[in-house]
């Protein structure tokens, strides 16, 4: 299926501007031209608090939350952690997505500033990720307003990558509880040679040559790519994993790898809802509000999640 109107408008607006592909830039001026993007989507919701503060990763180093609390009791905690391959995207530039997902769900969102490559390579954004999430579950009762609720991991991209591995790390540690883990177009593995990443109609927003330039930023030892907490795809045992919500996208280089993840995971005996979204492409649950695919998988997530927010 060809893309649909509104994201073809998109790219051609976007060719317009004449910007270099991001594998051309360095970090600092990738994050400015992702930035740039953000107010597309335009204001979230307002919601019950709105409250930035900190946890402390386990090296010392104080990461920043933003908790969106959507009323004075909230049905549980969302922990979110944003994409942009762990090079570039900020809590500010999902803010509008976090409230949405707050006000859909009625869930309290807690949004990640998990510390960015290359200058913090992995396995900082995975250790800073754990913190939040353990934060997070200690906090359950203050940041919904005393209501309690389960405890579910999300995110898109490289935040999907995050979420699962956080997902798979609580199982093994045997806390804290997740009760879903939700998986936007997750980068799973480190092959970047597989159909969907060398199909030419999927060289759009997200191109192989930025994944290539993304995990040389991340993670620049190739031996280390193949551990699960990098490549959450070789992880030897997926048994026991929280169920599953997986969203792909028909044009994206990600999208075998995420759908290989949901069936590794279905394997193994995981509930998993799996769906592939026809005619988007990577990045477009990002932009709610911008790009009709965004609503309609906010909708799909918001239906897939009901069940695990009322046991």
């Amino acid at each position: 299926m060809a893309l649909d109107k509104a994201t073809a408008d998109f790219l051609a607006q976007m060719a317009e501007t004449g910007a270099a592909p991001m594998h051309t830039l360095q970090p600092q001026e990738a994050r400015e031209m992702s930035a740039a993007m953000t107010d597309l989507s335009g204001p979230g919701p307002q919601l019950h608090e709105v409250r930035d503060t900190a946890v402390f990763a386990a090296d010392g180093a104080k990461i920043a939350v933003r908790v969106l609390r959507p009323a004075e009791r909230s049905r549980g905690v969302l922990v979110y952690l944003h994409g942009g391959g762990w090079v570039i995207g900020s809590v500010d530039q999902f803010d509008t997505l976090g409230r949405v997902l707050a006000q859909r769900t009625g869930c309290t969102v807690v949004l990640v500033e998990y510390r960015l490559a290359p200058e913090h390579r992995y396995p900082v954004a995975v250790d800073d990720a754990w913190a939040a999430l353990r934060w997070s579950a200690q906090h359950v009762a203050e940041v919904t307003g005393g209501a309690g609720g389960p405890l579910v991991v999300a995110g898109d991209s490289a935040g999907g990558n995050l979420a699962a591995v956080l997902a798979n790390r609580a199982k093994t540690a045997g806390d804290p509880q997740i009760a879903a883990q939700v998986l936007v177009y997750p980068v799973t593995d480190a092959d970047l040679d597989n159909a969907s990443y060398t199909d030419p109609d999927n060289q759009l927003m997200l191109t192989r040559d930025t994944m290539v330039w993304f995990w040389d930023h991340y993670v620049p030892d190739i031996a280390a790519r193949a551990e699960p907490d990098a490549s959450p795809l070789r992880c030897a045992d997926l048994a026991g994993s929280p169920p599953a919500i997986v969203l792909t996208a028909e044009h994206d280089v990600l999208r075998d790898e995420g759908e290989a993840y949901a069936e590794k995971l279905r394997a193994a005996g995981v509930a998993v809802q799996l769906r592939r979204f026809s005619g988007q492409m990577h990045g477009f649950f990002q932009f709610v509000g911008f790009l009709p695919g965004g609503t309609t998988a906010i909708d799909y997530v918001t239906e897939q999640l009901e069940p695990h927010l009322n046991k």
